[in-house]
């Protein structure tokens, strides 16, 4: 059995009696995850993308419709782009490997003419949520897989700051969409990155019923908890509750988001 109470300690920033300590393999590789934002130009291994392709399609899918497509990038012209749209992340040009996760029930349309029948259901909220939960499973995949062969990934959201202008650069069909990028390298040793706690399991696990009133104690821990951690990596020591707030005050933290109705209207999803 693998020992995690190193690991534990730094996912939750602590030790806490009760928690287990022992594990697998599995275990200890998902729990040293970290997002990767400085990478080395060393090309990744032969055969990298389709073992990475294999883990992602080895993923959960709703009635197995896979319903999303993924676009490999390494043109360094392209990754700038992205880059740009995505507000001046470097890590986007730097990483040798860049893949958008693309919500796609273009390809079941086309299915369904083949067969002469209708894709009415395509119109519906329901089926773009399908596509955006395949992507992430299948996205998720990828990110163990390339951990576990010593890789660096980080989830480029900012990929839906634009979402026409990468519809077009990638010339994607109506019904498809970019959910969100993934970089994927080599991480830079010089430029290490830590594991960042997270909540404690009773903010997060409810046991039956949702339980409002047992989150207060554990959050106000936390936020003390992350401006340890903040001090610990030379970060404004603005805790975890405030920078929250603020993510969710107005439209302005969306980045431009809040428009993403309107542009999967014109990306050819009805979502009714």
């Amino acid at each position: 059995m693998t020992d995690l109470s190193d690991l534990m300690k730094q996912r939750y920033g602590t030790a806490r009696h009760g928690m287990p300590v022992d594990g697998n393999a599995v275990l200890a590789s998902l729990m040293t995850h970290r997002s990767v934002r400085a990478y080395l130009d060393t090309p990744l291994p032969e055969g990298t993308l389709e073992r990475l392709m294999a883990a992602a399609q080895s993923a959960a899918s709703s009635s197995n419709l896979q319903a999303w497509s993924v676009i490999a990038v390494r043109d360094a012209e392209r990754k700038a782009r992205l880059a740009e749209w995505a507000g001046g992340q470097a890590h986007i040009r730097q990483a040798p490997l860049f893949l958008a996760f693309i919500a796609d029930l273009s390809r079941l349309n086309r299915i369904a003419q083949a067969q002469g029948v209708a894709h009415e259901a395509n119109d519906y909220l329901e089926m773009f949520l399908v596509a955006v939960v395949d992507a992430a499973l299948a996205a998720q995949n990828v990110a163990a897989a390339a951990e576990s062969m010593g890789l660096g990934t980080v989830y480029i959201g900012a990929l839906r700051n634009q979402p026409e202008k990468v519809a077009q650069e990638f010339g994607l069909p109506p019904y498809a969409f970019g959910v969100f990028g993934m970089c994927i390298g080599h991480p830079d040793p010089s430029k290490p990155a830590s594991i960042k706690p997270r909540l404690a399991q009773p903010a997060i696990v409810h046991h039956e019923r949702y339980d409002v009133a047992a989150q207060s104690a554990p959050i106000a821990e936390y936020d003390e908890l992350f401006k340890a951690f903040q001090v610990s990596q030379s970060l404004p020591t603005a805790g975890w509750n405030a920078p929250t707030a603020t993510r969710v005050k107005g439209i302005e933290a969306l980045m431009g988001r809040h428009t993403l109705r309107a542009a999967l209207a014109r990306l050819g999803f009805r979502l009714e």
